[in-house]
């Protein structure tokens, strides 16, 4: 039997995902074999494994940082939100359908066997395990049939670590009225207290401490300095999207309503001089180095978002500025897209039409990781031609040429997928749909000066040299020197970051008390 540590947050965002992250770095670093387990996680951001299977990113994260592959097991209930009353359901890496939020809830206990067969899973191979809650265990109207706070540790015995926020105010308030809204037999499982993204002198704050301990009974075993972390973030309160700094090398992302996989960009924002902006609005718009146009949760409804925000037409008069769109975004840039069963929101939709193409969305999920090079790619990024890449696919649609516009099918760049997972080139298939026949590598497609680029791969700018040219190439056309955008590694610049997450966690928690807690089950 696995050791089990649980850590539940007052609210969403409050550190939750980066506590058990920085956890299973320790646990690892002192020689333990660590896992981390989320029942259900509610997130866009999301991952393919190895065998196909589609988890949520924060997971993906903290199985990084315990140095071991990600499994769905570790997160065996994804939900997608496709508007705001409704998500898609993915149990065990697979899509069960879309549920509305009433229907889902008298639903989830169906799934209590399915998040046991995965925890026990992770028991055969793992001494210990750091389980996530999400949201907040005070949610009372949420209390009955929970499945993934207290509900959860009492399903699996395990003891609670509580962590507030101080950074968004009133952590007192948070942490000491969530246990009194909690059952006593809940309260009884929470062993210590933790006060997450403090900045300042703690001093000052140890009267408040003595106090918060005095009347909730219980340890506070850590205060974790504020951090600027550059590791991935799961929830759509992410502070990366207020940046709107520029610097010398400026990349736009669009920011849609649904917006999805944000993560897929945050190799950028490790250049020094490049800044990466997620933007909603014109007037936020101004004249970027670079358009992307990001994957969704939701496309027609995205597309149509995007065309009364105004922010197609500002788009389409930037002609000097090379776009690029990942999976739904790409769909965004062909002529059309048809939903007739229904899939997302129904019906169609006039895209943006740099690309001829048209895309329609199918019941079957295309999930499964690919590995590929580039072909002769075109425009400024043509020094992409014939890097290697791999990364992942997540989408419900299908793209092929146009019939009306087979005629400009030499525009496409294709390979094909063997039965040994290996990528043979072939120059010029007339399908491009992200079957199992065929993956969409990349596509340039010069228009005066404007180049647009689409795929359908998420993760494809984590590659060695990948991103480094994308970079580059922008520089040459600025006239910058690349050397001073600073070139370097991503996965080992993610190692740092998590050896410093480590670092952080155990400087300012208690770990002896966490290694108490995990020794009494012994």
């Amino acid at each position: 039997m696995s050791k089990v540590i649980m850590v539940q947050g007052t609210m969403s965002n409050v550190g939750k995902s980066l506590i058990v992250a920085g956890l299973c770095r320790i646990l690892k670093q002192d020689g333990y074999k660590v896992a981390p387990f989320k029942s259900q996680n509610m997130a866009l951001n999301s991952y393919i494994t190895d065998d196909g299977l589609e988890m949520g990113r924060a997971q993906v994260m903290q199985a990084e940082a315990a140095k071991i592959k990600p499994s769905v097991y570790m997160n065996p209930i994804l939900l997608k939100p496709t508007n705001d009353i409704g998500s898609q359901v993915i149990v065990n890496g697979k899509v069960r359908g879309n549920m509305k939020a009433v229907d889902y809830y008298k639903y989830k206990t169906n799934l209590i066997p399915e998040i046991k067969k995965a925890f026990e899973t992770l028991e055969e191979e793992y001494d210990v395990i750091i389980i996530e809650g999400a949201g907040s265990p005070a949610e009372i109207n949420l209390r009955e049939n929970d499945i993934v706070n207290m509900g959860l540790a009492e399903m699996l015995d395990a003891p609670v670590i509580l962590v507030g926020d101080i950074d968004r105010g009133g952590v007192f308030a948070q942490l000491i009225g969530t246990l009194i809204l909690l059952e006593e037999a809940e309260k009884s499982r929470i062993r210590g207290l933790i006060i997450n993204k403090f900045r300042g002198d703690k001093e000052i704050l140890q009267p408040g401490i003595k106090m918060l301990e005095e009347k909730s009974n219980k340890k506070v075993v850590g205060v974790v300095p504020y951090e600027n972390l550059n590791l991935e973030d799961e929830d759509s309160l992410t502070e990366k999207f207020d940046n709107n700094l520029q610097k010398a090398i400026d990349i736009v992302v669009i920011k849609y309503p649904r917006i999805s996989n944000f993560t897929d960009f945050d190799v950028f924002s490790r250049y020094e001089n490049v800044s990466v902006r997620f933007v909603d609005n014109c007037k936020n718009f101004k004249n970027p180095d670079l358009i992307i146009l990001p994957g969704t949760k939701n496309t027609i409804a995205d597309m149509k978002w995007l065309r009364e925000s105004g922010l197609e037409m500002k788009i389409r008069k930037c002609e000097n500025i090379p776009i690029w769109g990942i999976c739904g975004g790409y769909q965004m840039l062909g002529e059309e897209i048809i939903d007739s069963y229904g899939v997302e929101s129904g019906g169609k939709i006039l895209a943006m039409g740099f690309l001829p193409m048209k895309t329609v969305l199918s019941k079957i999920k295309t999930t499964r990781q690919v590995k590929g090079k580039f072909k002769n790619v075109n425009g400024i990024f043509k020094k992409l031609s014939g890097k290697s890449f791999t990364g992942y696919e997540i989408h419900m649609g299908k793209t092929e040429p146009n019939e009306k516009t087979n005629n400009k099918k030499e525009n496409f760049e294709y390979s094909e997928l063997c039965k040994d997972n290996i990528l043979k080139d072939k120059a010029l298939l007339e399908r491009l749909d992200g079957s199992v026949d065929g993956i969409f590598v990349t596509k340039a497609i010069e228009s005066g000066a404007r180049d647009i680029y689409g795929t359908y791969i998420h993760g494809i700018f984590d590659n060695d040299n990948i991103s480094d040219i994308i970079i580059e190439s922008i520089s040459q056309k600025k006239g910058l020197s690349f050397s001073k955008m600073c070139n370097f590694d991503y996965s080992e610049f993610k190692e740092k970051e998590y050896d410093k997450l480590a670092d952080l966690l155990r400087n300012n928690i208690n770990m002896k008390e966490i290694y108490n807690i995990l020794d009494e089950q012994s």
